[in-house]
């Protein structure tokens, strides 16, 4: 059944508002800020099984406000996930050798927020080191997703994308290194945007790989995700629209649409037909070589950086660990295996330099060539290929169920976001309707290199021919 779009009264309660009619209404003096940060902070306490926060002090939210800057964003309260360092709370990403360590300074992509006179609420809970897909950690708890508690969020920003589904705080940011954003995005029924690399400024975050990680919004919608781009984005953002009548999208049905719960397809199909109906041009044809070519890119990639990159942030924060020590303590066992790898060196400096040099410019002249090829705009992909599943014991839940199959975890709910992470493309998940048992299901944009703005544009206009998702049941 179609779902008649939400239109928010005056009188709505506040921790529904969206980011940008929260905007409006404390610049003009509708809304104030101490009582909306209130009726956040209620809401979290009330919600708190979810466990979304590593850290949030109320207290400390209060006394923000007194020397809170002016600026575009009108106190408008945000999150961060606890991998994006900040002076006033810890960055611990949900490892117990960092648990309480404060790094001393903000990173510059929470310090444009901060400056742009946002409330910060607290840090939410990663999947740990941005490794954990399920939100289960036998050191930080279990995060719940909003719409059916025994569900996982997915991640790494699992945390981040069930805060902001579940009315905690209007927009935050999470980080994004092969699906980080999108997958919990698209579990918990929001928006989760993925730039361009290297659009937003990357130091002072936990890193898993420069080659590919970033910062990315999550928010109930994608102007929503737009104005926090327009912050976080040191040039700003084109605010430009976009129609989907004529508009021409990519749908390449081999390996993306290959083996999907039926539900997600589905879900997917009707999505597909909804912007048919609206004038879109939908190009069945694939894009050559993608699953071997991301093959020979992503794991090389991190293996051969992981490592590195967390040893010397460790060092230059002054970090009261090593990289071996923080190894040693990891909580899940599948990332303290993944780690423990990395530390074996397995990945000969020659493999790397030609995962970098040769299968990466491969991979993003395919998608370039596709683009340019077929005269698309974006590329439109069930964000993953099944939905939240129970939740499992953490180490229990290294498998899922797809189709009577039990299947890696990572592996399978990245299949459609790792791709074009590996070639630095610009992302949007946005939520495109409800499985039979009422859980979420995210239909995912990829756009040219550099396309941010175009691709969010295109995202509204999708969101607008898309029913929108009713609230979780809270």
């Amino acid at each position: 059944m179609r779902l008649r779009r939400q239109v928010s009264p005056v009188s709505e309660e506040p921790h529904w508002l969206s980011a940008v009619e929260a905007v409006r209404r404390l610049r003009a003096g509708e809304l104030k800020l101490p009582e909306y940060v209130e009726a956040l902070i209620e809401r979290t306490a009330r919600l708190a099984r979810l466990n979304t926060y590593v850290s949030h002090d109320p207290d400390l939210v209060r006394r923000s406000l007194e020397t809170r800057r002016a600026g575009p964003l009108h106190g408008l309260p945000f999150a961060l996930k606890d991998v994006i360092d900040t002076a006033d709370l810890p960055t611990t990403a949900a490892t117990p050798a960092l648990r309480g360590w404060r790094p001393g300074r903000d990173a510059p992509v929470a310090r444009r927020l901060l400056d742009a006179g946002g409330t910060l609420m607290g840090k939410q809970a990663p999947g740990e080191l941005s490794l954990g897909m399920t939100g289960n950690s036998p050191a930080f708890g279990t995060v719940r997703n909003p719409y059916a508690e025994d569900r996982i969020p997915g991640g790494s920003s699992g945390g981040t994308a069930a805060g902001v589904a579940a009315g905690l705080v209007p927009a935050a940011l999470g980080g994004d290194t092969g699906g980080s954003c999108r997958v919990p995005a698209a579990l918990c029924g929001c928006v989760g945007f993925r730039p361009t690399h290297g659009r937003y400024d990357g130091r002072g975050v936990v890193p898993l790989s420069s080659t590919r990680d970033t910062a990315g919004p999550l928010a109930r919608s994608v102007a929503d995700v737009r104005l926090i781009d327009g912050i976080c984005a040191p040039t700003g953002a084109d605010p430009g629209t976009a129609e989907l009548a004529g508009l021409r999208l990519g749908v390449p049905r081999g390996h993306f649409y290959d083996d999907l719960d039926p539900d997600v397809a589905a879900v997917t199909e009707s999505a597909l037909s909804a912007l048919a109906a609206r004038g879109a041009v939908l190009v069945e044809r694939d894009v050559p070589d993608v699953a071997p070519l991301n093959d020979l890119v992503g794991s090389t990639v991190v293996l051969y950086e992981a490592g590195r990159e967390l040893s010397a942030y460790l060092y230059r924060h002054d970090a009261p660990v090593t990289l071996r020590e923080l190894v040693r303590r990891i909580a899940i066992p599948q990332v303290r295996e993944a780690l423990e790898s990395v530390l074996e060196d397995l990945v000969p400096p020659a493999a790397y330099r030609k995962a970098l040099v040769v299968h990466r410019p491969a991979l993003q002249a395919a998608y370039a060539g596709y683009f340019a090829g077929h005269d698309v705009s974006a590329i439109v992909v069930p964000t993953t290929p099944l939905t939240a599943r129970p939740h499992r014991p953490a180490g229990e839940d290294r498998t899922v169920d797809l189709n009577g199959a039990e299947v890696d975890t990572f592996l399978t709910y990245v299949r459609n976001t790792d791709p074009p992470s590996n070639a630095g493309l610009p992302c949007l998940s946005v939520p495109s309707g409800l499985s039979r048992d009422g859980l979420p299901v995210g239909l995912e944009l990829v756009g040219p290199a550099a396309s941010d703005a175009r691709l969010l544009a295109i995202g509204e206009a999708v969101e607008r021919a898309l029913p929108p998702l009713p609230r979780p049941p809270l």
